[in-house]
């Protein structure tokens, strides 16, 4: 029997669509999805009997490990628990996306142990597990309505070129799949880059859709310095720490982002494209610092998500960014150590501004003594 196969352009309701997706992939049978990448196909990562058609239609030896598809991050922390700090940097800044993480399967607490055996002998065969959110609407959808993640693998057979078609999928698999979601040609058109994550640094296993030099400019570790305005305590800290971080790694202040560190500074209420206020630039200056080319910037989502570990000169910053953004809870500290407040210098001396400097620079000695650059 040929797959039943659906235009999801023409659908007049797309929830029916995600129904029909849903119930097929719960009641054991295969389902092929658009993805951004390539189409993929898939099978409840609950059902040993789905999993075994899977492993049939690929027609590979189980060596070959299937990919966990999630609904988000968070939601892979409960299969992957001890991701590394570098897996859940690309993950926070490349899902959803194109990106496989494989990671380490050794924590006790990890959903992966609750999944039927063929299931992990399937998805975790060597003690590793490939975790992907794809960046689909449609499959993100059944994934949010589905109970549990399914496993997914490109609707091809093992050694075939990717399907980039519904149509390559019906000719690829035929009978031996259920339903066929069409919505037209793969936007991307290749397959996502799978990387294995290690604690500071990662490997490339396949190259994809992700370039390396991307993946270069992902895997930074960012610093994330946050004021009110983001015209004096906040870009004085960008400054000194960027001079400190260019001192522990041993090179120049322009090249740290080429050694994986990105710093920068913004505002909770910073007005776009303000200047750096005059004694800030003054008091720079006596450090050897430049200011004058600084433009502040609000804190956007964007921001918040990428940042490694972010800063904030008050108590009261930290509980507006939280108010927002409570993910960020476990990434977001005051920069003083002792958990008080740096002080707003606007309006004061020059001399003021020294202080606050001066106070801004020990507490971030400390802080960069501590923390660990990628490899």
């Amino acid at each position: 029997m040929t797959p039943v196969v659906i235009d999801t352009r023409a659908a007049q309701d797309p929830r029916d669509v995600v129904h029909r997706a849903v119930e097929a992939l719960a009641g054991g049978r295969l389902v092929a999805f658009p993805t951004e990448t390539v189409y993929g196909l898939a099978a409840s990562a609950l059902d040993e009997a789905a999993i075994d058609r899977l492993i049939d239609a690929k027609g590979r030896g189980q060596r070959h490990p299937f990919t966990l598809a999630v609904r988000s991050a968070e939601e892979a922390l409960d299969y992957a628990p001890d991701l590394s700090p570098m897996g859940r940097r690309l993950s926070r800044r490349c899902w959803p996306g194109p990106l496989t993480l494989v990671a380490e399967n050794h924590h006790p607490e990890s959903l992966l142990a609750q999944l039927p055996p063929k299931v992990r002998q399937a998805v975790v065969p060597n003690g590793t597990v490939g975790l992907r959110v794809p960046a689909h609407p449609l499959i993100l959808d059944v994934l949010r309505m589905l109970t549990g993640p399914v496993a997914l693998t490109s609707a091809n057979q093992s050694g075939k070129p990717e399907a980039i078609t519904a149509e390559e999928v019906v000719s690829a698999f035929g009978e031996q799949i259920d339903l066929v979601l069409d919505d037209g040609k793969s936007r991307l058109g290749q397959p996502s880059s799978v990387v294995r994550v290690h604690e500071t640094s990662y490997d490339i296993l396949r190259a994809g859709v992700v370039t390396e030099q991307h993946l270069k400019r992902l895997s930074s570790l960012m610093i994330l310095i946050v004021c009110t305005g983001n015209t004096c305590r906040s870009p004085m800290a960008e400054v000194i720490g960027r001079s400190l971080l260019a001192k522990k790694i041993g090179c120049a202040e322009a090249d740290i982002e080429d050694h994986g560190v990105v710093i920068a500074s913004a505002g909770i209420a910073a007005m776009a494209g303000g200047r750096a206020s005059s004694q800030g630039v003054e008091v720079m200056e006596k450090m050897n610092l430049d200011l004058r080319s600084h433009s502040a910037q609000p804190v956007s989502e964007q921001m918040v998500r990428h940042a490694d570990l972010i800063l904030t000169m008050t108590r009261g910053h930290r509980e507006a960014l939280l108010t927002q953004w409570p993910e960020a809870a476990s990434r977001t500290e005051i920069l003083r150590l002792d958990g008080k407040d740096v002080a707003d210098p606007i309006g004061e001396s020059v001399a003021e501004y020294q202080r606050c400097a001066d106070q801004i620079r020990n507490e971030l000695e400390t802080r960069i003594e501590g923390i660990t650059l990628n490899n």
